[in-house]
């Protein structure tokens, strides 16, 4: 029982005496006898009386006398350690009472000394720690109670709830601190004992964040918090007090459970149905759906940065990603992308692909763009009236896929860590120290994916016109190869010729682009209307060596051109040896072996005039000299001539195909002609006849009139030289009509290309049979294809029939029992 010394020592403000029974009569000191009665004294000496006057004179704010009765009492020494226990115990009650205005009756060095004294030298550890729990038990009572009783709404409520935080955590602070001796020698031998911190967290945890009602009011004031921002699309204006309600809650390690979790179940929720709601109004337009996902995730991530700590920045953006876009994804990529590739938005497009990947979609958002190039291909290869700008808008396409898959269609690294798929971070509490690299290792890794996509694509596309867009890509090199440099850098012409041969990669008709190729560079080398001899070599030892060994076919060309220069000198020595040497320097003529140049023989050519057919009789003769029991066919298709016309404007040269001279020629004798008569005087084919008028009569440079004035020639038709013809230039062109393909010619080539293909399946037909003895049907058709797929892929159907001939012409024959079984007869 505490002594009346103890209880005057308390300070003038506690009121210890109003709970102290009324002293009675006590026991004398050294005395056996039984006590005696005491005499009933007035009416306001007894005990309740007593007690009645000094709460009367405490309300009054009189000054108390006690008067003790008897024997006078010494003030009491008390137990070993009593007045530090006291202290210790003091200062812990003082420190915890939220309401307590004086603060510690001591500084905390003598709180610390006193607790050093009850451990290190009583050993009442024991008691304090107990002391300890108690207040501390009490006091975390009080502020749940308190917290439960505030009357704020709910965000306002936060911040109360703040306040109590940060009164508690400095109180319980400077506990600590004071306590520490406790801490450091009692407690280190106490192993199952918590620690003063952890005593006070456990405590705060169970009495608030276990608390349902005190936990809800919590939430309540998040979400609505949250809510109101994202509607309002501002800040509000407590938003200031959440960073600290974050910094409290992660000193308790209760911001996992209490905040962040909540956090993003309401985030999840919030999105869901307002993805739900902006699908349904934005359902015709899929970029704009995009435009409000991009526009929230940042919102939400300069939330999360302005207010959460960093390990929680990705999945509330996650959060956010997925509620928006999941179930949207198909539609948005088949909506969304294609008129963003339409428009040329990589940027826009590299944005959609982010969103897609924080939600794991690219393999939704590659199949849609893997369908969309397609149709864009077929649709580009199919546009008949656009064949001559087909390679060139492929070319466009596909640099502008190759850029969205190197810049759009990428993964972004940092610090080795992709930001598409970047794992959560553990929890890390606000205000935290930590060490920020200021320039971070940015790498940009490209989706393979899509640029797998891009090849299967194109490829597919090409097959939508069986041919055509080889064809046509030989002919763009062509252009190419014939207009040169024109002031470009070696390196960006070879870029561009190679940007072409890409697009060679994707057709199956690869002896189309062949053939075409090889009678381009033909007429190039012939009409010396290529750019330059060395990016032609070049070219052709790439393509032998890259792409197809029977290129190695234009280098026989090469040696065909030198060995003619090296005649036509030695023919020209000759000539001028006999004293023809200027007539001799009028005739150039090329030596061909038919077998390298992709020209069939003419039945049928024009006729010359006597001084022209006199000269090719003298080189005839020439070349049996040097070599015997060779045969010369002319060819004067490709031929050329340079002649010297006179206007009245001045005199002209004019270079023209070897038909265009022979039809101007007749005009030096007649100033007039009809179409039948010039076509019955050069016995020239009708279509190239009415072609080649056209060139000189109806073109840019017209040497001469056409009456009646038409765009085209009629076998009525009469033409005039025209006198009147005037140009700018000495040297006049005339003879493009000779590079330029006609449709004949075209239709030819293609008929070559058919039969050769036919010849190259019985060849591969014939091969795998005599290897493989017998074959049934379905066998021999996979073995054919394989064998002929590096240069072409063939029909079924041709297949087919080219085993019928071949079995009708014995190569073959069927099995009796068997009708699908094919026998190779030897």
């Amino acid at each position: 029982m505490t002594d009346v010394f103890s209880l005057l020592s308390f300070p003038t403000t506690a009121k210890a005496f109003t709970a102290l029974p009324a002293v009675g009569s006590s026991e004398r000191e050294g005395s056996a006898s039984p006590l005696h009665k005491v005499p009933r004294l007035d009416r306001d000496s007894d005990s309740a009386s007593a007690s009645r006057t000094r709460a009367a004179a405490l309300e009054a704010g009189k000054c108390i006398v006690v008067k003790v009765l008897g024997t006078p009492i010494k003030p009491s020494t008390g137990g070993p350690g009593d007045k530090d226990f006291a202290l210790a115990t003091r200062s812990v009650r003082v420190l915890l009472d939220k309401h307590d205005r004086d603060g510690l009756p001591v500084a905390y060095e003598y709180v610390y000394r006193a607790c050093r004294s009850v451990v290190d030298v009583y050993n009442r550890g024991e008691g304090l720690y107990e002391n300890v729990r108690l207040e501390l038990e009490k006091c975390v009572g009080t502020l749940a109670k308190e917290l439960l009783q505030v009357k704020a709404e709910e965000v306002e409520w936060l911040v109360s709830f703040n306040e109590t935080c940060a009164w508690f955590e400095k109180r319980t602070a400077i506990l600590q601190s004071v306590l520490t001796y406790l801490d450091r020698v009692y407690l280190v031998r106490k192993k199952d004992t918590p620690s003063i911190k952890r005593l006070v967290y456990n405590l705060f945890a169970e009495r608030i964040f276990e608390n349902s009602s005190i936990v809800e009011r919590l939430h309540a004031g998040i979400k609505t918090w949250l809510d109101w921002e994202r509607k309002e699309r501002t800040a509000h204006k407590l938003r200031e007090h959440i960073p600290a309600l974050v910094r409290h809650l992660s000193n308790h390690d209760q911001y996992l459970p209490v905040f962040e979790s909540y956090f993003l179940a309401i985030t999840q929720i919030f999105y869901e149905a307002e993805s739900t709601e902006r699908a349904e109004r934005l359902s015709g337009d899929a970029r704009e759906f995009l435009k409000h996902c991009e526009v929230r995730r940042t919102e939400e991530e300069q939330r999360a940065k302005a207010l959460l700590p960093e390990s929680s920045w990705h999945d509330i953006v996650q959060t956010t990603d997925k509620a928006l876009l999941t179930g949207r994804l198909d539609w948005l990529a088949k909506d969304a992308l294609g008129r963003l590739m339409n428009e040329k938005a990589a940027q826009r497009l590299g944005v959609m692909y982010k969103l897609f990947a924080r939600v794991e979609g690219q393999k939704v958002l590659c199949a849609a763009y893997k369908l969309h190039v397609v149709s864009t291909v077929k649709n580009i290869v199919e546009d008949q009236a656009r064949d001559e700008e087909m390679v060139q808008r492929l070319l466009d396409f596909k640099a502008f896929c190759d850029k969205l898959c190197a810049e759009a269609f990428v993964d972004i690294i940092k610090e080795g860590v992709p930001e598409a798929s970047k794992p959560a971070a553990s929890p890390a509490k606000v205000g935290s120290s930590s060490t920020v690299v200021a320039d971070l290792a940015v790498t940009k890794i490209p989706n393979k994916t899509f640029s797998y996509a891009t090849i299967d694509a194109f490829t597919l596309g090409f097959k939508a016109r069986r041919n055509k867009p080889a064809e046509m890509i030989a002919k763009y090199l062509d252009r190419a190869m014939r207009k040169g440099q024109k002031g470009k850098r070696d390196e960006d012409f070879q870029a561009e010729l190679d940007a072409a041969l890409g697009l060679y990669r994707f057709t199956e008709d690869k002896d189309v682009f062949r053939t075409f190729y090889h009678r381009a560079l033909a007429k190039r080398l012939l009409l010396e209307r290529s750019a330059s001899d060395d990016f032609e070599k070049a070219m052709l030892k790439r393509l032998k060596e890259e792409y197809d060994p029977e290129f190695g076919m234009g280098d026989h060309m090469f040696n065909d051109l030198a060995l003619s220069r090296d005649l036509m000198r030695d023919y020209n020595e000759q000539r001028a040896g006999l004293g023809y040497g200027e007539v001799a320097q009028k005739l150039s003529v090329m030596v061909l072996q038919r077998s390298f140049w992709p020209f069939a023989a003419r039945k049928h050519d024009v006729d010359l005039p006597p001084a022209m057919q006199y000269e090719l009789t003298k080189y005839t003769a020439f070349y049996r000299s040097k070599h015997s029991g060779r045969k010369l066919d002319w060819d004067h298709a490709l031929g050329t001539a340079t002649l010297k016309a006179r206007f009245k404007n001045g005199d002209k040269e004019l270079s023209v195909s070897l038909y265009q001279g022979l039809v101007l020629l007749l005009f030096n004798e007649n100033a007039e002609l009809a179409f039948k008569d010039i076509k019955e005087q050069t016995r020239m084919d009708d279509a190239e006849l009415r072609r080649t008028l056209q060139s000189l009569a109806l073109g840019k440079k017209r040497v001469l009139r056409k009456v009646p004035m038409g765009k085209e020639v009629n076998e009525n038709d009469v033409f005039h030289y025209n006198v009147d013809f005037a140009d700018p230039r000495h040297q006049v062109h005339i003879n493009s009509i000779q590079v330029k393909e006609t449709a004949e010619e075209n239709r030819r080539t293609h008929s070559a290309i058919e039969g050769d293909r036919k010849h190259a399946l019985d060849a591969a037909i014939v091969r795998v049979m005599k290897a493989r003895k017998e074959l049934h049907y379905e066998q021999l058709k996979a073995a054919t294809i394989d064998a002929v797929s590096k240069h072409f892929v063939p029909d079924v159907v041709v297949i087919k029939q080219r085993i019928a001939s071949l079995v009708e012409q014995e190569y073959l024959r069927r099995d009796e029992d068997d009708m699908n079984l094919y026998i190779y007869v030897a």
